[in-house]
């Protein structure tokens, strides 16, 4: 009998292998851009409402 670690180990294994040989590196560098992307606009986001807010709290202190 198969012991179930070695079930497991195989099925993770062979799910992992078959998905990283369908996965085109036109699909990497896609992701990649994206991801840059999508951290720029949450800094400039970011930056954008903490200057909006810390004017609003400032104009109510004073």
């Amino acid at each position: 009998m198969f012991n179930d670690i070695q079930i497991r180990s195989g099925v993770v294994g062979g799910t992992l292998f078959s998905t990283a040989l369908n996965i085109s590196p036109h699909d990497l560098i896609f992701t990649a851009i994206m991801a840059v992307v999508g951290a720029v606009v949450s800094f400039f986001v970011s930056s954008i409402l903490r200057k909006l807010f810390s004017d609003s709290d400032k104009s109510k202190n004073a």
